[in-house]
């Protein structure tokens, strides 16, 4: 079962009410599901009231989705979800200062240092993931958020090691899913999603695709990648 956000992350009771939401699909036969999108920093998050994974006290809460799942012999993973210049907040960050059309904000553009900041966010939210007792996480790579921000040379006009060439543009990325693994372990489920297309000129070719995809494989043992198409709606024209 693929992720979608279904609101409940946010509303009162949303965590008890999530549980049974997924318990119900684990009983009737799904063998994975895959969690809407947790943020692993308040820069990240969607919408000022969206869910995030940052504290013990956050771990308590999704507590209650997992061993629902778990109750009935089911298997989840939570998505970290970055919204980077997507997002609907003040607090939107992003590899340069470029705002999106479906946005009213200009984003900030990171310093290396605070690259490397979000890197570290999320490599926690994935170990409170897995205290959490989730199966895994899928991190989310495609559709223009801010990890397929870094790879596409449009939205990433850095002239540093994070921004230039297509493996400079990939090192966010690659990063992420390194440094998860190191501190996750073998046996815990990481997922990729990566967009196939971007459907937006200066997108990632097939041929750029494919070394991003054995990169991860080579640093991070991914458990699979998810592959979706496109950038998010301000390119579907």
């Amino acid at each position: 079962m693929g992720s979608m956000h279904t609101n409940l992350e946010e509303a009162e009771n949303g965590f008890k009410r999530l549980a049974s939401f997924y318990a119900l699909r684990a009983e009737g036969g799904v063998g994975l599901i895959v969690t809407g999108g947790i943020s692993p920093n308040i820069e990240g998050k969607l919408a000022p009231n969206r869910a995030l994974m940052t504290t013990r006290e956050d771990v308590k809460d999704h507590q209650l989705i997992t061993q629902a799942v778990h109750n009935v012999e089911g298997k989840i993973c939570m998505q970290i979800l970055h919204a980077g210049r997507y997002a609907y907040q003040k607090q939107l960050v992003a590899p340069s200062a470029l705002q999106s059309t479906i946005i009213p904000l200009t984003p900030k553009a990171l310093s290396s240092t605070e690259v490397e900041k979000q890197i570290a966010d999320f490599v926690l939210t994935a170990e409170l993931a897995q205290e959490a007792g989730y199966d895994g996480v899928e991190i989310m790579g495609s559709e223009g958020y801010l990890i397929n921000q870094f790879i596409v040379k449009s939205t990433n006009h850095r002239q540093d090691e994070w921004g230039g060439c297509y493996q400079n543009r990939i090192r966010f990325a690659v990063e992420i899913v390194k440094q998860t693994r190191k501190r996750v372990g073998e046996n815990f489920i990481i997922i990729f999603r990566l967009s196939m297309l971007d459907l937006v000129q200066h997108g990632s070719s097939l041929d750029e695709i494919i070394i991003l995809a054995k990169a991860m494989e080579s640093v991070g043992q991914l458990s699979s990648i998810q592959v979706l198409v496109g950038m998010n709606p301000e390119y579907q024209q």
